[in-house]
């Protein structure tokens, strides 16, 4: 599905001969044709796929960042400049927060699916080799979207409709046991108020004390866990938010009531989000079962547990039967060396 790009520019910065960090501007806006598109997609793709987002609105006391969006907003700031000014603020958090953050700095403004948005990414850039048709090779950089660590994107629909909910402002969280996202918070001056992660893995939990209460039987169960996992990957494809009361449609409905897991959803004691971006990770979590430590690492579809996999929690046992070919074969090979040692 296509991306209607409005205004895209990328500045960049990069560290001196001297040690110094510097920001180093575009002349202009990009004009916007199928390659710039082709890139923004692809930009949104990648954001919508990257696990592990915070999700908030502008923080009261960090007003400088929204006082520049804003000037975008009523068209005080034409996009060139906001991103000028944005950049170097960017820059200057860097240097406050004492980080060594260099690359390329995105600012995209687009829509999609009837909705708008402002991305600004930070991103490095990779070597890419390739052989022409006179068989020369050629060596060129190319922004590296795949390795996206460093982003922020705000809803701008969302902030018109509801600044008050503040739910317009998603982030991506966490890189080498740190949070990354930490100083493009601060930038931005965003605070989070819901944990992506922690809504999607309480929702996986609440959808299996539904079912349990529901005491359907394991074939239905295994069933609208598929149900529910399609659903998951269609949001998940089409960048879309998982909204709770489309889950009526999808998990069954209690007897008594057409609309049951809302009402179970809401009576919680800790409630969702009614409305919240999923995470592609929780569709495994949905199918399977796993775990690792003492050097040992299981996985199993949830459909084997009681059939092939059979679990006793009281002596700590797991018992499998039918044992993957290619583990028995290594096993065999393993026994057979040591009676002959």
């Amino acid at each position: 599905m296509s991306t209607k790009v409005e205004q895209f520019v990328v500045h960049r910065i990069l560290l001196t001969n001297d040690g110094k960090l510097n920001f180093l501007p575009r002349g202009s806006v990009f004009e916007v044709n199928d390659q710039i598109a082709n890139l923004a997609s692809q930009l949104h793709s990648t954001y919508n796929q990257k696990p592990g987002k915070g999700v908030g609105g502008f923080a009261e006391e960090n007003q400088e960042f929204k006082d520049l969006f804003q000037n975008l907003i009523s068209e005080q700031l034409d996009f060139h400049e906001f991103s000028l000014q944005a950049g170097k603020r960017l820059l200057n958090t860097i240097v406050e927060e004492g980080m060594v953050e260099t690359g390329f700095v995105i600012f995209s403004q687009y829509e999609y699916l009837a909705t708008k948005y402002l991305l600004i990414a930070m991103l490095d850039t990779k070597e890419h080799v390739e052989v022409n048709q006179y068989l020369e090779i050629n060596q060129s950089q190319h922004l590296d979207l795949s390795k996206m660590q460093i982003a922020v994107r705000i809803d701008l629909t969302s902030f018109e409709i509801q600044p008050e909910k503040n739910r317009y402002i998603s982030f991506l969280k966490g890189r080498m046991g740190r949070k990354v996202a930490d100083f493009f918070m601060q930038f931005i001056g965003c605070e989070e108020l819901v944990d992506i992660k922690q809504q999607n893995k309480q929702l996986v939990q609440q959808v299996d004390e539904y079912l349990a209460v529901e005491q359907l039987d394991p074939d239905e169960k295994h069933q609208r866990r598929d149900a529910l996992a399609d659903y998951y990957k269609q949001k998940v494809d089409l960048g879309e938010n998982i909204q709770i009361a489309e889950l009526d449609d999808v998990l069954p409905k209690g007897s008594d009531n057409e609309h049951a897991f809302s009402r179970f959803v809401a009576e919680r004691e800790i409630p969702l989000e009614q409305e919240f971006q999923p995470d592609r990770s929780m569709l495994t979590a949905m199918k399977k079962f796993s775990g690792a430590g003492g050097g040992v690492s299981f996985s199993f579809d949830r459909k084997l547990l009681g059939k092939r996999v059979m679990v006793d929690l009281q002596s700590d046992k797991i018992t499998l039967q039918g044992i993957p070919p290619n583990l028995k074969d290594q096993l065999l090979k393993a026994i057979t060396q040591d009676d002959n040692e």
